[in-house]
């Protein structure tokens, strides 16, 4: 049996994945991101409070977001957006 390997560094499931209309929610050391997909578009959201997306929404704390078409390509950018979230500074406050 195969062992585990993962998709990519955030672990986030293929591009087929979102064409089916799932939504992904995961972390990576103090990133928090949800990507769900809509009207062909990924739409990205990120915080950095250990807290889910919804109660992350209430607080104001959504730190930012992007859209990428659902795609091969698309979902590259994604990886290359949440990247460079995830490379910038934290503030400490979450």
């Amino acid at each position: 049996m195969e062992e585990h390997q993962p998709r990519n560094a955030f672990d986030i499931p293929k591009v087929f994945y979102f064409e089916t209309g799932n939504t992904h929610t995961g972390s990576r050391k103090h990133l928090r991101y949800r990507v769900e997909p809509a009207d062909g578009m990924l739409h990205i959201a990120v915080w950095r409070q250990d807290v889910c997306f919804e109660i992350a929404e209430d607080r104001g704390a959504i730190e930012g977001t992007a859209e990428y078409p659902v795609s091969e390509e698309g979902f590259q950018q994604m990886l290359d957006y949440l990247q460079a979230e995830f490379d910038k500074p934290c503030s400490g406050n979450g």
